[in-house]
């Protein structure tokens, strides 16, 4: 089974994460920030990756930034030596007014592109400028390629919900098992990810 959990305490936060890739998407998220765990939750749903995560700590900052490398962490330790892997995952997902595209790579290296098109400072309880804090730190430590791009939309919490949705659709195509390559393979020339 590639499951994983990641403690991460400093003397600013603490952190617990459980993951299971292969899942239902059954999640139970508490990090105190209304919108970060709404979006965690999308996130675990539409992946079909279990998540539980419990975060405390000092600033909202502080929790956002840490919750994201811990969740980095846990995906890249479920995903072992990534032999099976799909590992190149997109989708373009609408939700109302918004339509976003993510296309991602967990091909061990960390690159991201954002292009958010967000028009406020605050979304809900969560500062504008930390949702892109927690992606770059996300595919930091997950060691992989975020592009993004949400191409219009009115509402901003309609644009944030979409990129997450289209994310999770992202990651549930990139860490499935490719039937056709089997377990035992890893998806590159170089023979290792």
């Amino acid at each position: 089974m590639r499951t994983a959990e990641v403690k991460r305490e400093t003397l600013e936060t603490r952190i617990e994460i459980e993951i299971n890739l292969d899942g239902t998407g059954k999640g139970n998220i508490q990090t105190g920030i209304k919108f970060l765990d709404h979006q965690l939750l999308t996130l675990s749903k539409h992946s079909l990756i279990d998540l539980d995560i419990k975060a405390e700590g000092d600033l909202s900052h502080h929790i956002i930034e840490d919750v994201a490398l811990a969740l980095g962490e846990a995906l890249t330790k479920a995903l072992g030596k990534k032999k099976g892997i799909f590992r190149f995952g997109w989708a373009i997902t609408p939700m109302d007014d918004a339509l976003v595209l993510v296309s991602i790579d967990i091909g061990g290296r960390s690159y991201v592109n954002l292009d958010l098109n967000l028009t406020e400072s605050t979304i809900e309880d969560m500062e504008t400028e930390d949702i892109e804090h927690f992606l770059f730190s996300f595919t930091q430590t997950a060691k992989m390629n975020l592009h993004t791009k949400i191409l219009y939309g009115d509402n901003n919490h309609h644009k944030v919900e979409a990129l997450f949705k289209a994310l999770a659709l992202s990651l549930r195509q990139a860490v499935s098992i490719d039937p056709r390559r089997g377990e035992g393979e890893v998806p590159s020339l170089k023979g290792a990810l």
